[in-house]
């Protein structure tokens, strides 16, 4: 399962079968024989021979090719086995700052030379200034072929990407900041457990949102994370908030057959976590001595696997008055009630400084919800110069109050070609949500047209839930789609888009 083999259709070009290995969770034992598991590190080689006209690359620190097209690879610092990652194909390069490079198929280079093009540098920069120095060597992206399950994959000195982050605009570059922050928050730090996932990612939000304030500025951020709150509140209105994987200390049990760490990946561990990173900012009161804190942190753990307990112990012997004081037992807001029990976390960060770009975005949306329009109102508002996230935002808030009145869809997507017609995949998404939520059936082919040309899993699975549950006609969307696109698809989401339609899962 872990070695993905594509055949020319399912890429890009169309021209070349490709390969790539995705080991996050527990897949990399079926690549090669090793400890996997994120509690042991150790170094690694390899020597990939791969036939003419391809080109092979690795998250390792140094590269070399040798005569016969082998490729000699080595990983000088210690990491986890799920982060060593292969990937082989017609690939090409181009240089993006000076110690960044941009890896795609020969049809894609160009868009993602201009998307990337002295960015990565800027936020390196901000990291280290934040979290202490890129140990790294190099900070390489591949464009992988759209059928990548996920948005980013942090493989050190090259992170896989999703090829949705080319949309032409650099809007969607909190992506890339996210996979960045891992540099120091799972790569060097990595949760000893898969059951404390949110040690990588928690942590990981905060560092992403901490380097976009710095680059971007405050409101832009607290609106980003109120998308991803958005995000969190959607995921535990679907499984309900008492559910045991609303925990951030998940228990992993080796039951009939054990569990597979993949299927408990969700949104708690990302934005539950970030909630209580932020929680532990707000008992220390003082930005830039939490910055401090972070990175001690980095400092003292870095190659090391770790728990909860030694992050938070470290967290109280790194402040011994709030250790005095007894942060970790005050009543609802225990830092074990935080670990073990489910449900909405007990502290959200304030984000009000986003209300500037939020309130706009709320009032539209409040316009467009009404029974009769009132399209004076709605025309004085312009959203041309509205960054993405801010018409995410809005959308979001549309499909919260959808269906809307009979026509009103209708009107908004003639309305708004930049929403309607948008290729950002973000936009594209919650377009197709709104579609399938207020059973707009003349803009289903926006529907089929997205699930064709990606095969994202946080994009792919929300559209075949909102369409299975959707009407009759929605539901026969899903299943021609599905059977047109499922050789597309990465094992993993085909199997759980099989369970959505209520499709034989083969074992």
């Amino acid at each position: 399962p872990q070695v993905c083999w594509l055949a020319p259709e399912q890429t890009a070009g169309r021209q070349k079968p490709y390969l790539y290995t995705q080991g996050q969770a527990v897949l990399n034992r079926s690549f090669f024989p090793g400890f996997d598991t994120p509690a042991v590190k150790c170094t690694y080689s390899a020597a990939v021979q791969v036939p003419e006209g391809f080109t092979a690359v690795m998250s390792a620190t140094s590269w070399e090719k040798r005569q016969d097209n082998t490729f000699i690879f080595k990983m000088s610092q210690p990491i986890p086995s799920y982060l060593i990652a292969l990937a082989v194909g017609d690939i090409v390069s181009a240089e993006v700052g000076p110690r960044s490079r941009v890896w795609a198929e020969p049809c894609l280079i160009e868009a993602a030379k201009k998307e990337y093009d002295g960015v990565i540098e800027e936020f390196l920069e901000v990291g280290e200034k934040l979290f202490g120095p890129y140990v790294w060597g190099r900070y390489d992206i591949l464009f992988m072929p759209p059928s990548f399950p996920f948005g980013g994959m942090e493989n050190p000195c090259l992170t896989f990407v999703t090829p949705c982050l080319l949309a032409g605009d650099r809007s969607l570059a909190d992506v890339i900041i996210h996979e960045i922050s891992h540099s120091w928050f799972g790569n060097l730090v990595t949760n000893a457990s898969w059951g404390e996932f949110w040690l990588n990612e928690g942590f990981t939000m905060y560092a992403q949102r901490r380097i976009s304030t710095e680059v971007y500025g405050l409101a832009y951020t607290c609106l980003e994370a109120a998308t991803g709150r958005a995000l969190l509140r959607q995921h535990m209105d679907n499984t309900g908030e008492d559910h045991p994987l609303n925990k951030l200390r998940v228990v992993i049990e080796p039951g009939l057959g054990g569990i597979n760490p993949d299927d408990t990946y969700n949104e708690t561990p990302y934005e539950k976590g970030y909630c209580f990173v932020s929680y532990l900012a707000h008992l220390v009161g003082d930005q830039s001595k939490f910055d401090a804190f972070l990175q001690a942190y980095v400092n003292r753990f870095k190659f090391q696997s770790i728990t909860a307990d030694d992050a938070l112990g470290f967290f109280l012997e790194y402040f011994p008055e709030l250790k005095a004081q007894g942060v970790d037992t005050i009543p609802g807001f225990e830092f074990d009630r935080w670990l073990n029990t489910p449900g909405w976390p007990p502290y959200l960060p304030d984000l009000s400084p986003g209300e500037q770009l939020m309130k706009p975005a709320d009032e539209l949306a409040e316009l467009w919800a009404a029974d009769g329009l009132n399209m004076e109102a709605i025309e004085a508002v312009d959203i041309v110069a509205w960054r993405t996230y801010q018409l995410v935002y809005f959308l979001d808030q549309i499909l919260q109050k959808s269906p809307l009145p009979e026509g009103n869809v209708e009107r908004l997507s003639k309305m708004y070609p930049k929403i309607s017609k948008a290729q950002n995949a973000e936009l594209r998404l919650r377009w197709c949500q709104i579609i399938l939520k207020n059973n707009l059936e003349a803009e289903y082919s926006k529907v089929k047209d997205f699930l064709h040309s990606q095969g994202k899993q946080k994009y792919t699975l929300p559209l075949y839930r909102a369409m299975w549950g959707g009407l009759e006609s929605a539901r026969a969307l899903a299943m021609e789609t599905f059977s047109a696109t499922a050789p597309q698809l990465h094992i993993n989401v085909q199997n759980y888009v099989k369970k959505i339609l209520g499709l034989e899962v083969a074992e």
